[in-house]
């Protein structure tokens, strides 16, 4: 029984067996020593349906087994083997036959705790149909299509998995909140959630299934003071209201934003014996307004439009509400867009996101409310006076002491068990597991960049620091200081416009505060402070800028501008341009062209288009929700709104069918009825009576007086009003002294009697 429960919370190899009228796969854990098997019917092929067979099988039944298998089917040609495979990615339908998107290849990227991550390296998609039982499509080349389609999602670029540690969560969340699988997939991170809901809804369960995460995944082995420590930086994009660039800007009326993307930041000392982990998450996503940009062929930096569909901040509430949720309080916002702009882009959008931090925050209770920071980091660091990374790095350090951030200390005598079992039912925890691929650790090829970590970083002495009360235990007959867990309590949320390239500077610069104090809890730093010179910031400016490209990447296009690592590194002003220049041009080209195919490969794979015979194709205007500008001399697409929609002119710019002629630039995120499920009606319908004159008057062109009217009428007229947080003058000073956050004006308490108003039992999500 024992053994039975130990395979059921884990399979990680499978063997597929094909026969005329069944397929069937064959799961087991790390050491083969028991199997299950899954049957799924090809008779249907139409409709899915799958079975589990109850019983565990041994290493000594697999071979009878097999047998057993091929004399049911002696009349057809019996069994066939076809692959082995990782796990089941899920099953998607077009207009004809189910097929089955599996991994074949899997490639050891790092570890948390032991429990092996992997990349996909390979993966297939099977048709469940065979020659007898395909169905004849009503239109076969419309299913070959959608086909090529899907292909163009590479699961091979940037997508990762675990087989026996939850990546989908953090750490902390792992640790106070225990769930099993079939919960995880309603995560905002399963990228797979739509390919696998039918299978799940069949067997109740996630054993034969693996949870795609998308995003940045990078391990290092940092020797500090003698001690090998694991540094991991973990982004996960959100599967909500995900895409591209131009085509995913703002928020939907669900709240959920463009590029929402949570980062997890995670220590731990790598050896045998009681050991320490710390973690810190932090936030970045798209204003959370209803704003857009033209597709355009023709300017590199189309114009910002804001649209008057949410006088209430409604989307917005919702927004940070369900950052509360998963996150707790605080919640701190750092916005780097500009204030000031001769042609008005960004800061119409400065003016109005502040306006509705504002508004919110007037209908809330003191200590709830959002605490902000307007920062123009484009303008300050062109400035010779100020030294932008130091400032973010202030900022960092008082955001910090706000939310604090994970640290928990493992005991030896706690390692046979999980070190998060705050509950019986968790069975992919942090202790020896049947899934463990202990075979494998220390030989995983996922540590690229050892030869450029010094050992002589930083040397610290033991000292606990950080405000953690000791206790003395006996652990293995020895007298050992256990310290308590600590909690992570809010979350900072940064963003610019696009949520790429300044963004990744300031989590850089919060990341650099958060790895001291964590370094400094685990006892492997004397000060809790990193230097910003330091070979260890070298080190960490590295992961972020790797994760800063693989993020701007998947939205934007191209790598990100790293002008700031870039100077700070030293290198000469002319390569700098170069490499900027050259990234425009990337960026551009993919955002003009090629986004729309993206988008809607991303629609199909995330179930939010799902394709029915005798409805329009993804790549087909729908007739009757095809909205015509009245002004026959523009020539480009324009989205309507941020949730998706696109107003179509009669004669677009853009060629009618893209690469390989899979899409035309007339895909637009219109909806039909049932055709949408996730999608609201009010969301998706475009604007049918909007003229060009109509969407113009949408554009925001208030005054800046307007908004300092606004913030006087808040009571916000505290100086320039940019921030609730920090007192802009010393954040603004050249000196290095650090003083505390200033009391918020509008709540009228004090740092630390805010941060001891925070629910101890609030978890970071």
């Amino acid at each position: 029984m024992a053994a039975a429960a130990e395979v059921d919370g884990c399979l990680q190899s499978f063997e597929l067996y094909e026969a005329e009228s069944k397929f069937y796969i064959l799961g087991t854990n790390t050491d083969k020593t028991l199997w299950r098997l899954l049957t799924i019917d090809r008779l249907e092929p139409s409709e899915l349906h799958v079975d589990e067979d109850s019983t565990m099988h041994s290493q000594s039944d697999y071979p009878d087994l097999l047998k057993i298998l091929d004399e049911d089917h002696k009349s057809t040609g019996g069994v066939k083997f076809v692959t082995n495979c990782f796990g089941i990615i899920g099953f998607i339908k077009f207009l004809g036959p189910y097929y089955m998107l599996i991994i074949t290849e899997q490639r050891k990227i790092g570890d948390i705790f032991g429990h092996p991550v992997y990349q996909v390296t390979k993966t297939a998609m099977i048709e469940l149909s065979n020659s007898k039982t395909r169905p004849k499509l009503t239109n076969s080349k419309d299913e070959n299509r959608y086909r090529k389609l899907l292909q163009t999602i590479d699961l091979r670029k940037d997508f990762f998995f675990s087989h026996s540690y939850h990546i989908i969560r953090s750490i902390q969340k792992n640790f106070s909140d225990p769930q099993e699988g079939w919960e995880l997939y309603d995560t905002m991170f399963v990228w797979n959630e739509f390919l696998t809901r039918g299978i799940r809804n069949i067997l109740k369960t996630t054993l034969w299934t693996v949870a795609l995460v998308y995003g940045f995944f990078k391990q290092d082995k940092l020797a500090i003071c003698g001690k090998d420590i694991m540094l991991t930086l973990i982004a996960r994009r959100s599967r909500h209201y995900a895409g591209t660039r131009y085509l995913k800007r703002g928020v939907n009326d669900e709240g959920r934003v463009a590029n929402d993307v949570e980062t997890e930041q995670i220590v731990y000392e790598d050896l045998p014996g009681p050991r320490q982990i710390s973690s810190v998450v932090q936030n970045r996503g798209s204003i959370p307004l209803f704003w857009s940009q033209e597709t355009s062929k023709l300017n590199l930096k189309p114009d910002i439009i804001l649209h008057e569909k949410d006088k209430n901040y409604e989307a917005t509430r919702l927004h940070f509400e369900n950052l509360r949720k998963r996150y707790g309080k605080p919640i701190i916002i750092l916005n780097l867009i500009k204030t000031r702009e001769k042609r008005p882009r960004e800061v119409i959008l400065r003016r109005e996101f502040d306006r509705a931090i504002k508004i919110i925050n007037s209908g809330l209770p003191g200590e709830d409310h959002l605490r902000f920071l307007h920062w123009d980091l484009h303008k300050n660091s062109q400035s010779k006076s100020t030294n932008a990374l130091q400032v973010l790095l202030k900022v960092a350090f008082e955001a910090l002491n706000l939310t604090e951030f994970f640290y928990y200390q493992v005991s030896s005598d706690r390692r046979t068990e999980s070190f998060l079992n705050l509950s019986a039912t968790l069975k992919n925890g942090f202790g020896p597991h049947v899934c463990d691929d202990n075979n494998n650790r220390g030989t995983a090829d996922y540590v690229d960049d050892l030869d450029d970590i010094s050992q002589d970083d930083t040397c610290g002495s033991s000292d606990p620091g950080n405000g953690i009360a000791e206790d003395n235990s006996e652990v293995n007959g020895s007298n050992t200081q256990i310290k308590p867990p600590k909690f992570q309590k809010g979350v900072l949320r940064t963003n610019c416009i696009d949520c790429l390239d300044r963004t990744n500077v300031a989590q850089y610069a919060y990341g650099l505060a958060a790895l001291g104090h964590q370094l400094h809890a685990l006892g492997s730093l004397e000060s809790p402070e990193v230097h910003i010179d330091a070979p260890l910031s070298r080190h960490l400016m590295h992961f972020y800028e790797r994760m800063g490209d693989t993020l701007a990447l998947q939205y934007g296009g191209s790598a990100a501008h790293n002008k700031i690592f870039s100077a700070k590194r030293g290198h000469l002003k002319f390569a700098i341009q170069s490499q900027e220049f050259f990234r425009t041009l990337q960026r551009y080209y993919s955002n003009a062209y090629m986004d729309a195919y993206k988008q809607a490969a991303i629609n199909l794979f995330l179930g939010y288009f799902e394709p029915q015979v005798g409805k329009p194709a993804l790549w087909e205007p729908e007739s009757g929700d095809e909205h015509v500008l009245d002004d026959d001399t523009s020539k480009l697409m324009k989205r309507a709104r941020s949730d998706g929609s696109i107003l179509n002119n009669s004669k677009p710019s853009m060629s009618s069918k893209g690469p390989n002629g899979m899409l035309n630039s007339a895909f637009t995120g219109s909806k039909k009825e049932g055709q949408y499920p996730n999608w609201s009606s009010d969301s998706m319908h475009g604007m049918s009576s909007t003229s060009e004159n109509s969407v113009l008057k949408l554009r925001y062109t208030s005054s800046a007086s307007h908004v300092k009217h606004i913030s006087c009428e808040l009571d916000y007229c505290n100086g320039s009003g940019d921030s609730n947080f920090l007192d802009l003058d010393w954040l603004s000073a050249s000196d290095n002294e650090r003083s505390k956050a200033i009391s918020t004006p509008d709540v009228n308490i004090s740092t630390d009697n805010a941060v001891g108003d925070v629910s101890s039992g609030t978890m970071v999500r």
